[in-house]
């Protein structure tokens, strides 16, 4: 990719990167805010450097696919990966343990699910995440959430825990997903990287990506000639270059607990990117045409993060220093909910 041109954007992508995983790791460390001296990350909301950090990712790996306080068989982990991961909010999942109690896929109620989740709505309750657009698969229902139960339900009937421990690579365990109604490119990789958070699998997250859509926008700003199907080379070429650009920029970055961006965080930092340049570089093009930040940083977030816990298989939980947990008090799961 060294032929494209680059914009003042690609400097800004690697710094962003750093600063934001700096002000990360400030707040898990205890220390008082403001946790950046960067002010559109201090006045914005950003996800974090690293996608497992991010408060939705940990609570996945802490509490869905590695609670040590349940014997979780292999259907038990997809089916409780999927059916968090479909409305991707913490509410709705303890709002579904509190009536179900430990989740599992043999003995889930559908039906009273789907009446459970039906009166939240009415209740005037968000029951998905505006993290992704969900499209309503077709299952025949006029509830887009009937139609994700009917989804999920029909995809274990099917057998999708066997597809899903016997594939060779994430990328044929992306196609698998992808055969599913409802589940374009995006949602299919993403689904795919959150699996593979779990003991089902175990793949190298730098041997495929696929660019989403704010991650298109995102390169447009950083390689203006960049044509879309460069994307996914682009991601490929900005993990092997992330050594090289953050000491020709000077910064030390440490990656998370030692370990480096892969494809899907280098992925999600074009995203990030393309919003910081709405305030940062108003004249950069994507494609999107997008002008501002609609999500400001909440205040009310400005409190203790637990220790955080990432795939035993990633060996970096036992990298994270011990006065992590010993430094914050109170319930864990009261603090995670007010995590970064």
């Amino acid at each position: 990719m060294d032929h494209l041109s680059r914009s003042p954007a690609f400097d800004d992508y690697w710094k962003f990167a750093a600063k934001r995983h700096e002000a990360y790791l400030s707040r898990a460390q205890g220390q008082p805010g403001p946790w950046t001296d960067d002010p559109i990350i201090a006045k914005f909301r950003f996800t974090n450097t690293f996608r497992a950090a991010d408060r939705v990712s940990q609570f996945l790996i802490r509490h869905i696919q590695y609670d040590r306080s349940n014997d979780l068989s292999d259907e038990d982990i997809l089916f409780r990966t999927l059916l968090f991961k479909i409305f991707n909010n913490i509410d709705t999942w303890k709002s579904l343990e509190r009536e179900f109690g430990q989740i599992r896929w043999i003995d889930f109620n559908f039906g009273l699910a789907n009446d459970l989740l039906e009166a939240a709505i009415s209740s005037g309750r968000t029951i998905y995440s505006a993290a992704y657009i969900m499209p309503s698969p077709a299952f025949g229902a006029k509830r887009k959430h009937t139609n994700h139960l009917r989804l999920l339900k029909s995809m274990m009937e099917e057998r999708l825990t066997q597809h899903v421990t016997s594939a060779n690579s994430l990328q044929s365990l992306y196609h698998t997903l992808l055969n599913y109604k409802g589940l374009g490119p995006f949602l299919a990789f993403q689904y795919a990287i959150d699996i593979n958070y779990s003991q089902l699998t175990d793949f190298e997250e730098n041997e495929f990506v696929v660019a989403g859509p704010g991650a298109h926008d995102g390169i447009r700003k950083v390689f203006p000639d960049a044509a879309p199907n460069d994307a996914e080379d682009i991601i490929h070429w900005m993990v092997e270059r992330q050594d090289r650009e953050f000491e020709r920029l000077g910064i030390d970055f440490e990656g998370l607990f030692g370990r480096k961006l892969r494809a899907i965080d280098c992925q999600n930092i074009f995203c990030e990117i393309s919003k910081y340049c709405r305030v940062a570089h108003p004249s950069l093009q994507g494609i999107s045409g997008r002008k501002r930040i609609k999500q400001s940083f909440s205040s009310s977030r400005r409190s203790a993060m637990p220790a955080p816990f990432f795939p035993p298989k990633w060996k970096i939980n036992d990298k994270i220093e011990l006065s992590y947990s010993s430094s914050h008090c109170g319930d864990t799961q009261a603090q995670l909910e007010l995590s970064i």
